[in-house]
């Protein structure tokens, strides 16, 4: 009688464990797709800084070429009104 009734314990144990085991592996899986959803996040997000990045360096050397061509005028504007030494 003892035995069964330790067997009886033991039992209810095993069944609570694997129980417990499945809980366990349920939240696991919760865990790893919470994980895999942060990371899809994560990417779109880079993506999207990739291309914002993308568009302030065409406007910075669209800018830059912008300002080389007033540069460009300015020298030649400059060398035009030079006045030759002679008083000419």
């Amino acid at each position: 009688a003892k035995l069964k009734q330790e067997n009886a314990l033991l039992q209810v144990q095993l069944k609570n464990y694997k129980a417990e085991n499945e809980a366990l592996r349920s939240g696991q899986s919760a865990s790893l797709a919470a994980v895999k959803q942060n990371a899809e996040a994560a990417f779109q997000n880079l993506l999207t800084v990739i291309a914002n990045s993308r568009s302030a360096v065409r406007q910075l050397v669209s800018g830059a070429e912008s300002l080389q061509l007033v540069a460009d005028l300015l020298k030649s504007i400059d060398s035009i009104s030079e006045v030759p030494e002679d008083g000419q």
